[in-house]
């Protein structure tokens, strides 16, 4: 294998280059429309979100934003030495019943926050020496995302564009993010449609995730980095292992690696815990005061990690953050 060639000593951003930022301000134009009749992820609710109507993500004209500060605890290739530059959204168009966050994502935590403030808190975690701007759930803030990084390129924005999702996202929502966004950080949660209705409240995720997944590797490809070991452009793909799950794992595996690239940089994640409506307590318990989920009331034991390695690797993968 030829590590080297996924190796780069030094790239700008993307959207610096002319033909980009010429284009930024008609893309504008092009995400707002999305918003009159919303269409800005796959749920498509059709609401009128610029007079400030909301449909499942919650979420109305502006985004809303639960905080932005330099994040340590990101993959390694992100986090670096100066932390991740995180900008958290609130509300999701995902029901994820295990949900480690779903105050922010399902609660009513965050605060709007107008683009133009959106972009300076962009900007202040690039003064502070972020080594890029992680944007975290943005699938259903696609347009006021596009508004504030004009904003932000416009005043000085020089980082590459981080974009965490879920990978439930409309490809039309990331065409306008091409020529913008260097790293495409997407979740591959679940393959089959009966996990996906019964765990994410989303059957057609897997549909969509494969769509979205596959225009984001048209726009970036594989994952290369500087010498110092920092992402600079690409796709790297997280996936959560889930106890009992592990046909939905193999699944996956042969899909990036036939579909996509065996050179697909891979995060396998071993942090699944019971929370939400799978953990013990007030939040998950059911009308008959035991846990809804009982199959997956449980962590992945370490037999099972194993496993989604070796599923990986037999998948031909070989690029993992370990």
């Amino acid at each position: 294998m030829n590590h080297s060639q996924f190796t780069v000593h030094s790239a700008a951003p993307v959207y610096l280059s002319p033909a980009v930022r010429s284009s930024l301000s008609e893309r504008v134009q092009e995400a707002t429309r999305l918003l009159s009749d919303c269409r800005a992820c796959p749920r498509a609710c059709g609401v009128h979100r610029l007079s400030g109507k909301t449909g499942l993500c919650r979420t109305g004209r502006l985004a809303r934003i639960s905080s932005a500060f330099a994040h340590r605890g990101e993959e390694s290739c992100l986090s670096g030495s100066r932390g991740s530059g995180t900008v958290f959204f609130a509300g999701c168009n995902l029901r994820c019943v295990f949900c480690q966050n779903w105050e922010l994502s399902q609660g009513g935590e965050g605060e709007e926050y107008p683009p133009e403030a959106v972009a300076d808190m962009m900007l202040a975690l690039q003064a502070q020496g972020c080594h890029n701007i992680n944007l975290v759930t943005p699938e259903h803030v696609v347009p006021q995302v596009v508004e504030a990084l004009v904003t932000a390129i416009e005043h000085g924005l020089g980082l590459p564009v981080v974009y965490n999702t879920s990978a439930y996202d409309s490809v039309a929502s990331l065409r306008l993010l091409d020529g913008v966004v260097d790293i495409y950080m997407p979740d591959f949660k679940l393959w089959s449609r009966p996990a996906c209705t019964r765990y994410l409240g989303a059957e057609d995720y897997a549909d969509c995730a494969r769509e979205a997944i596959l225009e984001m590797f048209r726009q970036v490809g594989d994952l290369v980095v500087t010498p110092a070991g920092l992402a600079c452009r690409g796709l790297l793909v997280r996936h959560l292992v889930m106890p009992g799950l592990l046909d939905e794992t193999s699944a996956i595996m042969e899909w990036l690696a036939g579909e996509l690239s065996r050179d697909t940089f891979v995060n396998i994640m071993a942090q699944y815990r019971p929370d939400h409506r799978v953990g013990i307590g007030p939040q998950s318990a059911g009308s008959a005061g035991c846990c809804e989920f009982p199959e997956i009331n449980r962590r992945a034991s370490t037999d099972e990690i194993a496993a989604a390695y070796t599923a990986a690797r037999r998948a031909g993968l070989w690029r993992f953050d370990e």
